[in-house]
């Protein structure tokens, strides 16, 4: 199976005002042993996240680069890693259709991997998230971090969606539905 993560509030603490360096990278408690335990379950893991600080002139591309390469190396101890990032280094103006909510970074990523949809699970925090995989047709989990809490409250995530405290409760769920 293929679990599309998204980056911000689901692997890692997020900011309204961006996370602009490695400093500000910081994962959210249990989400690295996450990724390890979806990784050692024979999952691919991919992030798909959307990074218009860089269009913003937040941060630099190579900032960004040294922040995937953090969580890269914390997951080294493991003998594991991320499959793949893909992200949206563009503001929400620019039209592109790669920016979540619209789904193209996902049928990047899926594409990629060469799997059907009905084995692709994406795990989100925004409405975004949410959306993109709805339009491409995938499953989707929701998480409380980083904008989990707001994306509830909104009313706008359906019902039926399975909502979990953080990325590890999530990847518990799924592995136990999985055995």
């Amino acid at each position: 199976m293929l679990i599309i993560l998204d980056r911000d509030g689901v692997i890692n603490q997020d900011s309204d005002f961006y996370i602009k360096s490695v400093e500000e990278w910081q994962p959210i408690e249990g989400s690295i042993e996450a990724i390890v335990a979806l990784k050692q379950a024979g999952h691919q893991v991919a992030i798909a996240t959307n990074q218009s600080g860089l269009a913003r002139g937040f941060y630099t591309l190579e900032t960004l680069h040294a922040m995937h390469a953090k969580m890269q190396q914390l997951l080294q101890p493991f003998n594991t890693q991320v499959d793949y990032i893909a992200y949206c280094p563009h503001g929400p103006e620019e039209g592109c259709t790669c920016r979540k909510p619209l789904a193209g970074m996902l049928a990047a990523i899926v594409r990629h991997f060469n799997v059907p949809l009905s084995e692709v699970v994406m795990i989100g925090d925004s409405i975004s998230d949410y959306q993109a995989a709805s339009a491409f047709g995938i499953s989707y989990l929701q998480v409380l971090t980083g904008k989990g809490e707001r994306t509830i409250a909104s009313g706008k995530l359906p019902a039926h969606i399975a909502v979990y405290p953080d990325l590890q409760a999530a990847v518990n769920a799924l592995l136990s539905n999985q055995s």
